[in-house]
């Protein structure tokens, strides 16, 4: 499997750190006197901050100031995960199971950099992957696909050699637009909300990697 690779969202995917992020947007949304309402949260989870941050401020921002707050935001949530973030269940030994198998290995995330080596570090799991695909290094965010588009590049691999585990819409159309195989998990969303994807698992127990080379290269 050597040529195929499979490419893992962080946030909903490799691990649960929903409310370490709402309470990061919540407490800097009190520092500069603009709330960061819930719904607004669920609606731009997974997006990158170029995306989100004007939703939220309802205006244009500098990209100097995006940075600034984008700092602050990061530092306040790897201050709360180290200590609330949590493996998604099956996610260690489906990981291990794929490399074992021979599949390349690599992270897609709109996040930082240092978010998802934080969240590898936790998992301990650095070893397996390959590749890192952060919004450090892509400027588009999901549904754009140039953060899954980096990845297989930085595997060696063709887009459509790869599949991409995700949870959110914004995810897999990035995926199907990448023309990757795509697979959802119900973590952050309901099924419903994930009907774009070629393969909606329970869970990642469902996803091994009999049954992801039975439906995507033997399907």
């Amino acid at each position: 499997m050597k040529d195929y690779g499979v490419i893992f969202d962080m946030d909903g995917v490799l691990v649960d750190s929903t409310e370490a992020h709402y309470l990061s947007w919540e407490k800097i949304g009190q520092e500069i006197g603009h709330p960061y309402p819930k719904d607004l949260f669920l609606k731009t989870y997974g997006m990158h901050n170029r995306q989100s941050m004007p939703l939220w401020l309802g205006r244009d921002i500098s990209e100097k100031e995006m940075a600034a707050l984008a700092e602050r935001k990061e530092a306040l949530y790897r201050d709360l995960a180290r200590h609330t973030v949590k493996p998604i269940p099956g996610v260690v030994a489906l990981i291990k199971a794929l490399a074992d198998d021979g599949f390349l290995l690599a992270v897609g995330s709109s996040g930082p950099t240092a978010n998802v080596a934080m969240a590898l570090e936790i998992l301990g799991v650095q070893p397996f992957f390959k590749a890192l695909s952060t919004g450090d290094e892509v400027k588009e965010g999901k549904p754009h696909p140039a953060i899954f588009l980096n990845a297989a590049k930085k595997l060696g691999l063709r887009p459509e050699h790869c599949a991409v585990i995700e949870d959110a819409p914004q995810g897999i159309q990035a995926a199907k637009a990448a023309q990757m195989f795509a697979i959802a998990i119900p973590t952050s969303r309901a099924k419903a909300q994930l009907t774009q994807a070629d393969w909606v698992a329970d869970s990642l127990y469902d996803v091994t990697s009999a049954e992801l080379r039975r439906r995507w290269l033997h399907g």
